[in-house]
């Protein structure tokens, strides 16, 4: 059944419970951004904890790289890189 006009699809908000969660997780924003620090910077960790560490701390502070999206025509070539035709038309 739609929703009128005007009505909301969730007139409750978001469930206190879901709200509650994620209080809990920031209240341990910090302990959690130090840890991955440490195990960015510590030699003994394997390259792979490393390297999710570092990742992790640059996509919470400067976020996810965006994702290029190119387009290309049949030839290959990107559609954007070609120059404009102007057609000629005759009345």
């Amino acid at each position: 059944m739609p929703f009128m006009p005007g009505q909301s699809g969730n007139p409750g908000g978001r469930p206190r419970a879901l709200k509650d969660v994620e209080e809990a997780a920031r209240a341990h924003t910090t302990d959690a951004i130090r840890t991955l620090a440490s195990i960015c910077k510590s030699r003994k960790a394997p390259d792979a904890a490393r390297v999710a560490a570092a990742n992790a701390l640059l996509d919470r502070a400067w976020g996810r790289p965006k994702q290029r999206n190119e387009q290309l025509g049949p030839d290959g070539v990107p559609i954007g890189a070609r120059p404009l035709v102007m057609l000629k038309i005759e009345r």
